[in-house]
């Protein structure tokens, strides 16, 4: 294939593309493929998740800015391009019953027009490939939904040309896909293979959560080896300090553990124009000197 390949990788918060996908964004920086990045919001209403940063005046008063330093020290050590679609974080709202989102938020915004922002770095960028999240969001927060929602109105406008005339020339997608390395084959294999070991395994309150919840099972469709990225991964998560521990359960299962049993990230097909067949080992499957 002549032309250059283009992934596009659709996050909600700076920090959510260090832990989803990132090796398999590195992997494909290594091969010459352009990455690049959209963040929908900068992460306002994050808490400081990094137990050794909490309580610094500093992060508190300036959270956005600290992210956006951090995000930018994650870019580097990815490879990747990186533009912010700048949304205001609704935040994560807990109690029962939950609070109303914040006024003005990313939630909040009508889908149809939160979209044109995304349909036009999709026209301007190109991307063969995007990634993002399913309906569930991954998780339920809010950001992380519409970002989903977003996500699926600008794959199918962004080729359209009565869609969004003020945001650039038509540009169509091949392929969607959402990101699913947090899924229960990859958990139940790391955490037989620590038990096996011998070793504590911080899996086991994560699967005992699973079951729950009644969620259906997701079909992961595409399983890219990116095992020697994984270092790279891990480094980029490590840059958002406010967000991560790096002494956490993120970091607990041994490198070469985590090659040897799960050296993948995996993905679920949702929208493809292009003829491949299934289970895929490449994003780009269908799509290389077609």
């Amino acid at each position: 294939m002549t032309e250059q390949l283009r992934l596009m990788a659709v996050h909600a918060h700076p920090d959510d593309e260090s832990s989803k996908g990132a090796a398999t964004m590195a992997k494909y920086v290594s091969e010459g493929v352009d990455v690049l990045v959209a963040t929908c919001t900068g992460g306002e209403r994050g808490s400081i998740l990094n137990p050794k940063l909490q309580g610094d005046p500093y992060i508190e008063e300036h959270i956005h800015e600290v992210r956006k330093k951090e995000m930018d020290e994650a870019r580097e050590i990815l490879g990747v391009k990186q533009e912010w679609l700048g949304f205001v974080d609704s935040g994560l709202p807990e109690g029962d019953p939950l609070p109303p989102l914040p006024d003005g938020c990313f939630a909040l915004q009508d889908v149809d027009e939160a979209a044109g922002r995304l349909v036009k770095l999709i026209r301007e960028f190109k991307p063969q490939v995007i990634t993002t999240y399913d309906e569930n969001g991954g998780y339920p927060h809010p950001d992380h939904i519409m970002t989903h929602k977003i996500t699926m109105v600008a794959f199918d406008a962004a080729g359209d040309p009565e869609k969004y005339p003020e945001a650039g020339e038509p540009w169509q997608p091949q392929k969607l896909y959402y990101n699913q390395g947090f899924n229960r084959p990859r958990t139940i294999a790391l955490h037989e293979a620590l038990l096996e070991r011998g070793m504590d395994s911080p899996y086991g309150e994560w699967l005992e959560r699973w079951k729950q919840f009644e969620q259906r099972e997701r079909t992961l469709t595409t399983y890219v080896p990116c095992a020697d990225f994984f270092e790279i991964r891990d480094k980029a998560l490590i840059a958002h300090a406010t967000q991560i521990d790096p002494d956490g359960g993120w970091f607990r299962v041994p490198m070469d553990i985590q090659r040897e049993v799960w050296p993948t990230e995996e993905y679920e097909l949702a929208k493809s124009l292009v003829d491949t067949s299934l289970p895929e080992g490449d994003l780009f499957a269908g799509i290389r000197n077609n």
